[in-house]
């Protein structure tokens, strides 16, 4: 049974989600749907890009992904299908794309959408699916779609790398209210080259060693370590760290407070000192 995954911005609190499961069912019953994520802030492509790249490499071979996330910020004409390794992605052409894949090759088709035809969420989802049948029953990519190289493109913001430092902002905040950092253990150890470090943050915070665990500090205690993706994580054990950046706001239910809140999150640095 071929493995399908859904990532979206779209909630929980309406039909939508039931929707596009029922609507892929009926289009193939033998896909076997699983939920990265409904709950991304909306519009805030780096927490779109860091859910998708680090849960897609873990499911098997030859499964297909759904990236639903903000398919109409411009009008569109056609839908991109990615090949990235042995996996299948169904995107829009808004610029996420490159930022999930920042780091490794893929081949991108784009699939032309039909001009007479009103196009919204089960429209684009009935289109990737055909394709995703076609592509289960022996057809390639080649054969059903064209090579597309003039898709938009938006970078990541890589971390800020000096000889004795390491600058980075805030990626995303979990559910626990832990704050992911864009700097990877790999960048960390590479720009640390075994030198002691402080890892230093809002009101003069500072960290001085990277835990293996939460359990390597006592109640209310901040901490650093590396995440199961491998980026930097600051924390609070049983606390909320994201307060010490005041983002108590992250998951308010307005639109306007999500995005002031997304963007307070990428001017709040978090600086590695090494000595």
């Amino acid at each position: 049974m071929p493995i399908l995954t859904l990532t979206s911005e779209i909630g929980q609190s309406d039909f939508l989600v039931g929707a596009i499961k029922g609507n892929i069912l009926s289009l193939n019953p033998t896909f076997t749907i699983v939920d990265i994520s409904h709950s991304l802030t909306p519009f805030h492509y780096p927490e779109a890009a860091y859910i998708v790249k680090n849960a897609i490499p873990h499911f098997p071979i030859q499964s297909f992904h759904l990236v639903l996330v903000n398919l109409f910020q411009t009008p569109i004409k056609h839908l991109l299908v990615v090949q990235a390794g042995s996996q299948l992605i169904g995107i829009a052409d808004n610029g996420l794309l490159s930022m999930i894949f920042d780091d490794q090759p893929y081949q991108v088709y784009a699939i032309d959408l039909p001009e007479s035809k009103s196009i919204n969420i089960l429209t684009c989802v009935t289109i990737w699916i055909q394709i995703f049948n076609q592509l289960l029953t022996g057809s390639s990519l080649d054969e059903i779609a064209t090579r597309y190289t003039d898709f938009k493109k938006n970078d990541i913001t890589p971390p800020l790398i000096g000889s004795n430092y390491l600058e980075g902002h805030i990626l995303y905040v979990d559910q626990f209210h832990n704050l992911i950092i864009n700097i990877t253990q790999k960048t960390f150890e590479q720009v640390r080259n075994g030198r002691k470090f402080k890892i230093v943050f809002k009101r003069d915070e500072t960290i001085e060693q990277i835990s293996k665990s939460y359990a390597d500090v006592p109640d209310g205690e901040k901490l650093a370590l590396f995440n199961t993706a491998g980026y930097l994580e600051i924390a609070i054990k049983n606390g909320k760290a994201s307060h010490l950046f005041g983002l108590e706001t992250y998951r308010a239910p307005s639109n306007m407070a999500i995005s002031a809140t997304s963007a307070r999150m990428f001017y709040q640095m978090v600086r590695i000192l090494f000595e």
